[in-house]
């Protein structure tokens, strides 16, 4: 097992345990429990339509193989090297150059490549790009990021919660004395834990990009097609606008909100910076 994969179970344990931490500020050992089972609740709707809501929202567009045969024949070859099934594959419109993989498993994997990639790069470029996103498919990334999202996701709504029952009860759990510290607590929950819940989340995604360009450079045999087409895809990324929300961003293999000017943006980063990733794939660390 990988350093990044034991560190992504670490802040995936971080990530549990906040929002039963959470659930028990709120309610004792019946909020800890109800915090449990809304994080479960966000959790199974995620990993169950996490395919169909990311391909809507890309307004992604299914081919075929007549119609893109180039595309079929390297993903082919790639899920049959790697011991996978076929997935789905579309292509959005976008013109920013980008790609994604998404479903609960490689029997329910779909992988999109936006218009501008097919424009941008060569083939064996592409061939980089396609095994990263496979390796997030066989790595169960989908499922890793899903699950981050979800239950950060039910961070926020549960100390939303948490907020709605003292302004409607005072001061959280009943205590009206001691309001000076129940403000205190209200604010930390409120605030704290959602950002707390967001940079987790965040370097969740981080550690699992490092992984699907380590995995893809192995799959391929080479670091460098990948290497070239983020170093493409980086430079286009942030000339050409994609029209995508912060919390799908996550999905690309480089943020299509690069260049954008995001308030905080260097403190909530969903992918490490394309640098250090391209420096990784030429150094030969995914060799080890």
């Amino acid at each position: 097992m990988s350093k990044n994969t034991i560190k992504t179970y670490v802040l995936l344990a971080f990530l549990g345990g906040l929002l039963v931490l959470i659930g028990a500020a709120i309610g004792g050992a019946n909020g800890a429990i109800i915090g449990l089972v809304i994080g479960l609740a966000f959790t199974g709707f995620s990993y169950w339509k996490s395919d169909s809501i990311a391909i809507r929202a890309a307004r992604a567009q299914p081919v075929s193989e007549a119609e893109m045969p180039e595309y079929y024949r390297i993903v082919r070859e790639l899920t049959t090297y790697a011991g996978m099934p076929m997935p789905k594959l579309y292509v959005t419109p976008d013109r920013q150059p980008n790609a994604f993989a998404t479903g609960r498993n490689p029997e329910h994997a779909a992988v999109a490549v936006t218009a501008g990639i097919l424009e941008v790069l060569s083939w064996d470029e592409l061939r980089g790009v396609l095994a990263h996103e496979l390796s997030h498919v066989g790595n169960r990334d989908i499922l890793i990021g899903s699950v981050a999202a979800a239950i950060a996701m039910g961070i926020t709504f549960t100390s939303r919660m948490f907020l709605w029952g003292a302004m409607l009860g005072g001061g959280g759990r009943g205590r009206r004395d001691n309001s000076g510290i129940a403000l205190l607590g209200m604010l930390a929950t409120v605030i704290l834990a959602p950002l707390a819940a967001g940079l987790l989340q965040m370097a969740v995604t981080r550690s699992r990009e490092y992984e699907a360009d380590r995995s893809g450079a192995r799959l391929l045999g080479d670091g460098e097609p990948l290497a070239r087409a983020l170093a493409k895809i980086e430079a286009s990324a942030a000339r050409i606008p994609m029209k995508v929300t912060p919390a799908e961003a996550s999905l690309f293999i480089v943020n299509p909100l690069t260049g954008r000017d995001v308030q905080f943006k260097n403190l909530f980063q969903t992918h490490p910076p394309t640098a250090d990733r391209i420096a990784r794939l030429r150094s030969g660390e995914w060799r080890k």
